[in-house]
């Protein structure tokens, strides 16, 4: 039976999972979740189409079946590597531009310039450029500043260590020993020192030239021609890379740290929508991925691989961060000490939204769900919020890719703000579909109360939450939201298509309370029935009231990006 889909999400987001329905499941919520995400110990014993009685290994057959996989697995890297190549290609220009660098230090080196004695050390100078050559310009300035700083500082030290070693006279190899030791000691600690993790690199550069200098300067009783010759060759390919490097197609670390984070908001943008829109929908996972439940990369589900790239990009945020300040001043990035680091700061601030947008797809694969018509009841409110909240996210990307300021008389959160509200007023008015209502004390108020004092409660708002459920006096809009009047809730968003929806039950109709499952209490079916419809009912307060904290996050991923336009002095908003 072909996997219904669930196709055309809002403004563009394309939502093309496979979906089935859930099953109906008898015994208790372990038994039901194991039987959702474990293999069934006979159907799933072996695969469909698997051989049970596989070819002897000398004969034709198995050497048959060993070339066509062998030719197989060949055409699939050759169409990996054409695919790597044409969707980024500059990995294509970056892999020339390192056999070009080569190859201009190997002529150098054929023809022996600048003399025969350098060339003795040849292999430093392929071994830089092998080295330093990276990807981005930033990167390659910080790995030659590394190499160069360690091996001119190691071949200084050297120099002045074989010096003191020559006045020991015989005791010159256990000075010599006892050199290496300790400069391999406090190298190695310093090295370990957060604040010099830069510069790690340097560090090992700078032992290992240290040590290639004493050990084969002593050999050979040249110590100051093999600092110096080191030196010289490993400044060659290094220069020699650097140029190329710079010169031919530059490729900025800068440029990759701000497309990635201009590419995070539209990522959380889409993931915001299709959460919401799979929510109202009742959409289910037949079975959850299992890449899914270990956070491994999955990528036909755009509502998980949206917000994962959010949050998996710290590493890559702070990478970029480190060789975008090595880079000089390029491109739209015009000024010295450029202030990355902001942009780090504001992709902090959109993960911390991220966050959220993970909570709320945990909330669709719960295995607690609200029944239907519990959540068409806030479809108008829970979808205004989802379609805001993703208006302001590609907003503030669209701005952040053109480097433009916000409109500073224009409030982008006001209508967010306002949705949430809508959304709060709706809780509160219909609380009673959330939560037990026989159980509030408005229901069970104290009979020393007259009527006269039950017609003065509206007039007295502490009396008011004295009386009302829990949820009621706890849920309120922040302080920091603008008191705005309630407007008309917004008409139900017509389907741009009709599609094949699979419904998601809600969590009682799940099961069958047969008797020893341990689910039943001691009232009865019906009061565990009752239970499990209450808990149900909670997810939905659940889901929306992580939206309602997304909207409160906003104000803080606004005020980042605010802070990053004004140090970085982007250029003014255009208003239209």
């Amino acid at each position: 039976m072909a996997a219904p889909r669930l196709e055309s999400f809002r403004r563009g987001s394309m939502f093309d999972a496979s979906f089935r329905r859930s099953s109906m499941f008898d015994g208790s919520f372990r038994q039901s979740l194991r039987d959702r995400l474990l293999p069934h110990p006979t159907r799933d014993s072996f695969y469909p189409g698997e051989d049970k009685n596989p070819a002897p290994c000398c004969s034709y057959r198995n050497f048959s079946d060993k070339i066509t996989g062998f030719v197989k697995k060949s055409q699939d890297v050759l169409f990996t590597a054409w695919e790597m190549g044409t969707s980024d290609p500059r990995k294509i220009i970056f892999s020339a531009k390192m056999g070009l660098a080569l190859t201009l230090v190997s002529i150098l080196i054929f023809f022996k310039l600048p003399g025969s004695e350098l060339s003795n050390h040849y292999l430093w100078a392929i071994l830089t450029i092998v080295v330093v050559f990276e990807f981005s310009i930033g990167a390659t300035f910080s790995k030659g500043c590394n190499r160069g700083l360690g091996t001119l500082s190691a071949g200084a030290l050297a120099l002045g260590m074989a010096e003191i070693s020559a006045l020991t006279g015989k005791w010159a190899e256990v000075f010599n020993s006892v050199s290496i030791f300790v400069v391999a000691f406090f190298g190695t600690y310093a090295k370990l020192y957060p604040t010099m993790k830069p510069y790690e690199y340097g560090f090992r550069v700078f032992l290992l030239t240290y040590c290639y200098v004493i050990v084969s300067g002593y050999r050979t009783g040249e110590f100051m021609e093999t600092a110096v010759s080191r030196f010289l060759m490993i400044a060659l390919g290094g220069g020699i890379g650097l140029l190329v490097n710079t010169c031919i197609y530059p490729i900025w670390a800068g440029d990759d740290l701000h497309n990635l984070i201009a590419k995070n908001f539209v990522n959380v943008a889409t993931s915001l929508e299709g959460c919401v829109n799979a929510y109202l929908n009742c959409v289910a996972y037949d079975t959850i991925p299992s890449k899914m439940l270990v956070y491994e990369a999955v990528t036909d589900d755009p509502v998980y691989s949206g917000y994962r790239s959010a949050v998996q990009s710290t590493s890559q945020e702070d990478t970029l961060m480190g060789f975008a300040t090595w880079e000089p001043p390029h491109g739209p990035y015009r000024s010295f000490r450029y202030p990355w680091k902001m942009y780090v700061k504001v992709g902090g601030a959109l993960r911390h939204c991220a966050f959220m947008v993970m909570a709320l797809h945990g909330c669709i694969l719960s295995e607690i769900q609200a029944a239907e018509e519990k959540r068409s009841v806030f479809r108008n409110e829970l979808q205004r919020v989802g379609i805001e909240g993703a208006k302001v996210l590609r907003f503030i990307g669209e701005k952040l890719k053109k480097m433009e300021r916000l409109n500073p008389i224009e409030d982008i959160l006001h209508e967010i703000h306002q949705a949430a509200e809508e959304l709060q007023s709706k809780i509160d008015k219909k609380s009673y579909l959330l939560v037990n209502a026989e159980t509030w004390e408005i229901g069970n108020r104290s009979k020393d109360l007259t009527d006269d004092d039950l017609k003065n409660l509206d007039e007295d708002v502490t009396r008011i939450l004295e009386h009302k459920s829990q949820s009621e006096a706890t849920i309120r809009p922040p302080k920091s939201w603008d008191v705005v009047s309630n407007q008309a809730t917004l008409g139900t968003v017509q389907s741009q298509r009709t599609v094949m929806i699979q419904k998601q039950p809600s969590w009682p109709s799940r099961f069958s309370l047969t008797p020893g499952s341990g689910l039943i209490p001691p009232g009865g079916e019906e009061e565990a029935q009752q239970m499990y419809r209450r808990a149900s009912d909670l997810s939905l307060a659940t889901f929306a009231s992580l939206l309602i904290e997304f909207v409160a996050r906003l104000e803080n991923l606004v005020n980042a990006y605010d802070e990053l336009c004004e140090i970085a002095n982007f250029k003014e908003a255009v208003i239209a």
